[in-house]
């Protein structure tokens, strides 16, 4: 999977198509990720010892990777990723838009 926590990412498709948001999590078993503030859903919570108020709460839920692209360091622009390999063999992630870094 070639998108990482803390990436920033667009939404391509589905009810929040083009939001823009931070990766939150990534799971690269299942093939999705939680972008912050996309496709939120309300959950009702029970009280419990960590979370004293219960009620409805608006819960991140996890859309699949084929959805997101990441966005260009370079333009914004969303883009695909590629890989190089630097002087000491180190893997680097690129934006196949610009060729820019995106793992500085």
């Amino acid at each position: 999977m070639k998108i990482k926590k803390g990436d920033k990412v667009r939404v391509l498709s589905g009810k929040d198509r083009g939001h823009e948001g931070e990766v939150m999590f990534a799971f690269p078993a299942k093939g999705t990720v939680i972008v912050d503030g996309a496709n939120i859903a309300k959950k009702h919570q029970k009280p419990t010892q960590q979370i004293q108020q219960g009620g409805i709460i608006d819960k991140d839920m996890p859309l699949p990777v084929s959805v997101v692209a990441i966005l260009s360091p370079a333009d914004g622009k969303p883009t695909r990723v590629g890989y190089r390999f630097d002087g000491d063999g180190k893997k680097i992630r690129i934006c196949k838009r610009t060729g820019a870094d995106i793992d500085g």
